[in-house]
């Protein structure tokens, strides 16, 4: 995993300084810092060493010169693919996914993507002609964005390494690739669409087939991303998902250890516990009073994860705590149960719309998953380099939720149905049991954190983020307030609107009156 930034076109080699100071933007997401110069293309990467770690330098240039890659991400079937490169008679000079990538482009165009297993972003930059070619993984679990200054491209993995460009930002959508020429902005288009993903294979409706193969997928899923010498972490908060993660890496994998964030008493906390017991697994708890957070952590969650949305920024708050307790510990690779909730029906919206909408609200959910979970979860780990792997969010479980219907993804008074049942012999019974609690609210830690939303937009504008987007209301709050009517939800969040000024008032004070009744309940020290 890295941070990448480039400057491409003419006269590149001026922008020396602006260029640096995107790099060092994006420091945090690296252990160290790799360029590559010249007068039209300044190139460079904040590299989380994971992959061949001696040898991937970044930017990774071509045997002949002619090409330089930056890439961000992980692709996890790289020994597969180099395997193939190696019978089409093409050589390697690492064991690293970096280079597959690279070589597999210019071996099989836009068709290698297709071939690519993983969660990845990355620009590749022909230094002759100076053309550039972006691509992003299918849902957007790594970041990439762009911006035009004049005749010169510049790329970058957060929007903060663009903001002093003062010209506005665009993202490259999840699942799109696409070449920008020199002094065009990039013609990009979708290499995968998630709305077809499953078509014309037959739906799963039988129970046992489908959970045998959600068992299959999952478990290969999980295995891909620990096949790592590192140690590798689980974020655990007690729940389905999480809880099902680490039962699977404690399968697969000899060294894993569990991070779990909350208030003394709260749910996860005493979720986690039991399981970890349960299982001899290390669990290192991440303890936070909810006094312990302040309007500083708060504008500090904002300027790291750049999200638009209050729910995640909350969220984001709460991850900032657990992802510097993994880098403290020293671990650089964890897995997390984030995408579940989206491809089987975790969120209360799924029972609440029209049947008929229920699957186009799963299509919209997981389109939109680059820039609320997916954003708080590389950003919060990245910006401590840890890197984050989402085995629920693979492709094969993407392909696998579209064909599962809605009827076995909630059932019996239970959401994520299905996964309960595939795994119903790994699972205990009081996770099995328990029922999907939002992250802060089940982490004892959300109320408090609401004290703060009425600064959130003036926090947010402070960083200049508007240059892409701007702060908005939850999907969730704009689809209530529309009576749950898809249609009307979707049109009216096409024009962002923030919280008005009531709202934000009835919002603060629902929040006084919860820290006003725990402060009160709190025993003297």
């Amino acid at each position: 995993m890295c941070g990448i930034a480039a400057v491409v076109g003419p006269g590149s080699g001026a922008e020396r300084a602006r260029f640096d100071a995107m790099l060092a933007a994006l420091s945090p997401r690296g252990e160290v810092e790799e360029v590559l110069h010249d007068d039209a293309a300044l190139l460079g990467t904040a590299r989380l060493r994971i992959v061949d770690r001696e040898h991937a330098v970044q930017p990774w240039v071509s045997e002949d010169g002619r090409w330089a890659l930056c890439f961000n991400g992980e692709v996890f079937n790289h020994a597969a693919l180099r395997d193939r490169l190696h019978a089409e008679g093409r050589r390697t000079r690492s064991v690293s996914d970096t280079e597959v990538v690279l070589e597999t482009v210019l071996a099989w165009g836009e068709q290698a993507l297709q071939r690519m297993r993983g969660e990845f972003a990355f620009a590749l930059v022909a230094r002759d002609t100076h053309r550039v070619f972006l691509a992003r993984d299918p849902v957007g679990v790594k970041p990439l964005y762009w911006a035009r200054v004049a005749d010169r491209l510049h790329v970058a993995s957060e929007v903060k390494a663009l903001v002093p460009l003062g010209v506005p930002v665009s993202e490259v959508p999840p699942g799109h690739c696409g070449w920008a020429e020199p002094g065009a902005d990039p013609d990009l288009h979708p290499w995968l669409d998630l709305y077809r993903l499953g078509e014309g294979r037959p739906v799963l409706s039988d129970v046992d087939e489908a959970a045998a193969a959600l068992r299959e997928t999952l478990t290969d899923a999980v295995r891909i991303r620990v096949d790592t010498d590192l140690r590798v972490g689980v974020v655990l908060s007690g729940g389905l998902d999480s809880s099902l993660t680490l039962l699977l890496v404690r399968q697969l994998h000899p060294d894993c250890v569990a991070f779990t964030v909350g208030a003394e008493g709260s749910a996860d906390l005493a979720h986690a516990r039991r399981l970890t017991a349960a299982l001899a697994v290390e669990h290192v708890v991440v303890p936070v009073r909810p006094r312990d957070i302040g309007a500083g952590d708060v504008r500090e969650a904002i300027r790291v994860s750049e999200l638009t949305e209050y729910g995640d920024i909350i969220n984001a708050v709460v991850s900032q705590r657990l992802f510097a307790a993994v880098h403290e510990a020293g671990v650089k690779v964890v897995l997390t149960g984030d995408g579940s909730d989206e491809l089987f029906g975790g969120y209360a919206m799924y029972r609440r719309v029209a049947a008929e909408d229920q699957r186009r609200l799963f299509l919209h959910k997981i389109r939109h998953l680059s820039r609320t979970e997916l954003q708080r979860v590389d950003r919060t780990s990245m910006g401590h380099g840890v890197e984050a792997r989402v085995p629920f969010l693979d492709p094969t479980m993407l392909d696998l939720a579209m064909r599962v219907p809605q009827e076995l993804k909630q059932r019996d008074g239970y959401e994520k149905w299905i996964v309960r049942h595939a795994f119903a012999d790994l699972l205990p019974d009081h996770v099995a049991r328990r029922h999907k609690d939002p992250m802060s609210h089940s982490s004892g830690l959300h109320e408090r954190i609401r004290l703060f939303r009425p600064l959130f937009p003036r926090m947010y504008r402070s960083c200049g983020y508007a240059c892409l987007a701007p702060l908005q209301r939850d999907f969730s709050e704009v689809l209530r307030d529309h009576d749950h009517d898809l249609d009307a939800a979707v049109a009216a969040a096409r024009t962002p609107r923030d919280l008005t000024l009531a709202e934000h008032a009835r919002d603060l004070a629902g929040a006084v009156r919860w820290n006003v009744a725990a402060a009160v309940r709190r025993p003297p020290r």
